[in-house]
């Protein structure tokens, strides 16, 4: 874990600010909703200064409950406003990515902002060089919980509820409530936070029990029509632009489908493909034992976690057209099973 000095030097960057900007991933979910949102709770509690989330794109309408009015830029209805925060501001935090490219059209404005640059995140491989300041922890849930943990250093009297139920949704959305990467701390944190008052059982009926219709029916077809599996232990959904537009998914009501086929036992890996422009999003997720990240990273320009990874597949590029991508998975899932050791016993 970070050093109590660098949380304290960031304790001071954050007090000489008159100006702060706080950049997520693009398609941001809970995570980077729920860190950039309580790192804004405590710089309007505990110093004086002026900021912003600056988003490239919307957040899912299901973490609305916990998101000020006001206090995001999303850069695909207001990219102006967005580069022009971003590059004026006089200190950037940068949440939840490891690289620049990850906030898509929000990257050139990273790269031409001349102040301090923070980076707090819990991804493999992050672009040390591009900071000033870094709390890189991989060991850890997300980066909801790594924030935690820097606050909590900063402040160790104790953060308000304001600050922790945003880093509580984070921590929880990231985890899969508490299914995956949960570490000793992850349960720590939460019993902090719970201690101090913050609702767990309103969050949770927030994120799980306010969904629309349409999520459920097109559970009930991806699973009985469109989940393939392979004889080597591959789960697979491919879903085109029309299937999507069908069901009107819109970002995030997708969320957790791709950790479903995992409940079966002869199900090693699995991989949740949607149509965008030119290109299909792609989740991994797998069982101890399977490299989600260096499946996404040598196949799906991607990565992320060990068991928990994302990339992108193009056409065209990595395939002539959308119609070879079922082609595309069954080769490469192929080929990397057979290269990856039996599944050992839990």
């Amino acid at each position: 874990m970070f050093e109590i000095q660098e949380a304290l030097t960031f304790k001071s960057m954050c007090e000489s600010s008159r100006k702060v900007a706080i950049v997520v991933h693009a398609h941001p979910d809970g995570d980077a909703m729920g860190c950039s949102c309580g790192l804004r709770a405590y710089l309007g509690a505990f110093t004086s200064a002026e900021c912003r989330i600056v988003i490239p794109d919307s957040y899912p309408d299901t973490l609305s409950f916990f998101v000020p009015e006001g206090s995001v830029i999303d850069a695909s209805r207001e990219q102006e406003d967005a580069f022009a925060w971003v590059t004026s501001c006089d200190l950037l935090v940068v949440m939840d990515m490891n690289r620049f490219d990850r906030a898509s059209v929000l990257a050139p404005a990273l790269e031409q902002c001349t102040s301090p640059r923070v980076l707090i995140d819990h991804h493999l491989d992050p672009d040390r060089g591009k900071f000033s300041l870094v709390f890189s922890e991989t060991d850890i849930s997300s980066a909801s919980e790594l924030t935690y943990w820097i606050l909590k250093g900063i402040c160790p009297e104790g953060l308000p509820k304001e600050v922790l139920k945003p880093l509580l949704v984070g921590m929880t959305t990231d985890t899969n409530n508490f299914a995956n990467s949960v570490w000793p701390s992850t349960f720590t944190m939460a019993s902090e936070i719970i201690a101090a008052g913050v609702d767990r059982d309103e969050i949770l009926s927030y994120l799980y029990n306010e969904y629309r219709e349409n999520r459920l029916r097109a559970l009930g077809y991806i699973l009985s029509r469109k989940m393939e599996i392979s004889s080597d232990g591959v789960a697979y959904v491919i879903l085109d632009a029309g299937e999507l537009n069908s069901f009107d998914l819109q970002d995030g009501e997708t969320e957790g489908f791709v950790n479903m086929p995992l409940s079966l036992g002869k199900v090693r890996m699995s991989l949740l493909l949607k149509e965008d422009d030119g290109y299909y999003r792609v989740s991994v997720r797998s069982k101890k034992g399977v490299s989600a990240n260096a499946y996404a990273k040598t196949f799906f320009h991607g990565g992320g976690h060990e068991n928990a990874s994302g990339g992108r597949l193009y056409f065209p590029g990595d395939i002539p057209g959308r119609e070879m991508a079922r082609d595309y998975v069954e080769q490469t899932a192929a080929r990397f099973m057979r290269s990856t050791a039996p599944l050992g016993k839990n």
